[in-house]
Order: structure tokens, then C-alpha cells, then sequence
């Protein structure tokens, strides 16, 4: 009887005593859950605007590699946000609309700059932002309790870091070697092969 009991509770996913509601988060999941999310829409902003201002003829080779880390940027961190926003809404998680102040009002200095100083600001907030994405990661790992949240940033952080590694080369003047991000790509399902037409 026990044995049918315990067998039951663990088909049902649960345990003996829970109503079904979302599992107690700690502060830390949630500030991770909307530190993640804000960091996402950031990126994703930045990500648009390096596509539409970028450096002048003088520095065509930065600004292009700066248009295209901002095409990553938008790709990367928008899949990263889906599964953000699907693991706040899995635990009733309240995100927020936009960025934090301090990321838009940082945005909309690096913004107002053109050619070769918007290059390089950008190139220095994504830089201080990437660094801090990890920072942010880190301290779930350490700090959070709840598996999905923790699994966030552990999946993240690859991608962040890639992000990182090329920022800093474009800022040391070098190509930042476009690869494909080490996260799933989401949005576009592969080619059929020809056996499969």
C-alpha cells in the first residue's frame, strides 16, 4: 500500500501536502529571473541600434563588425529570453516591459554618439554588460535554489561568454570570428535534407 502511495505521488509530480502552485522561489531566483530578463531586452535593444548606427567611412571595418555583433546580439539574446520568460511564467514570475533605467539611459548615451565614438562606446557598454551578465550568473549558482533557474544561467553563460570574447577582440581592433552561437537556434528549423522532400 505505501509502495502504491509513494507511486502515485511520484506520477502525479508531487509530494504528500502540495496544492500544485508554483514552488517558493528565493530572492535570489527572482532577482536573477528579472536581472536575466532586463539584461535580455538590453542587448536586444543594443543589438538594433549598433545595426542602424554604425561607424563612418573611417572605420568601416570596426563598424562593420560592430553591426554585426549587434545582428548576434539580437538573435542570441532573444532565444536566451524566451526561455527567461518561459521559466518566469512556469513560476509566476512577474517580468518587467523594458530594461532597467540605468540600462537605458546608459543606451541612450551611447546613442547619441556617432561614427567611430558610437563604435567604441557601444563596444564599451556591451563589454561592462556582458561582464556583468556573468557576475549575475555566477551569483545564481552560488546563491539560487530553485533547478530551472540555476539551469538558466548555467545555459547562458556559454553564449555571454562567447559575446565577451568577441566584444573584447573588436576592441583590441581584431575580428571578432563570427561562429555560431553554442546555444540551440529556436527560431529556424533545419533545412530538410533531400530524402526527407
Amino acid at each position: 500500500m505505501i509502495i502504491l502511495l509513494a507511486a502515485a505521488v511520484t506520477v502525479l509530480g508531487g509530494t504528500a501536502g502540495t496544492t500544485g502552485s508554483p514552488p517558493a522561489l528565493s530572492k535570489q531566483d527572482r532577482a536573477f529571473l528579472v536581472q536575466a530578463h532586463q539584461s535580455n531586452l538590453a542587448e536586444i535593444a543594443a543589438g538594433r541600434a549598433a545595426q542602424e548606427k554604425t561607424g563612418g567611412q573611417e572605420v568601416r571595418e570596426t563598424g562593420e563588425a560592430v553591426r554585426e555583433m549587434g545582428m548576434k546580439l539580437v538573435g542570441d539574446h532573444t532565444k536566451l529570453d524566451a526561455d527567461v520568460r518561459r521559466v518566469a511564467d512556469q513560476l509566476g514570475v512577474e517580468l518587467p516591459d523594458e530594461p532597467s533605467q540605468e540600462q537605458r539611459r546608459q543606451l541612450e548615451e551611447v546613442k547619441a554618439k556617432s561614427g567611430a565614438d558610437f563604435d567604441r562606446a557601444w563596444i564599451a557598454a556591451q563589454v561592462a554588460g556582458h561582464r556583468q551578465s556573468l557576475a549575475d550568473g555566477r551569483k545564481e549558482l552560488q546563491e539560487g535554489s530553485a533547478p530551472e533557474v540555476k539551469k538558466l544561467a548555467t545555459d547562458a553563460e556559454p553564449v555571454v561568454q562567447e559575446h565577451l570574447d568577441m566584444l573584447l577582440k573588436v576592441q583590441a581592433g581584431e575580428s571578432p570570428g563570427m561562429t555560431e552561437s553554442p546555444s540551440p537556434d529556436m527560431t529556424e528549423s533545419p533545412e530538410p535534407s533531400p530524402t526527407e522532400s
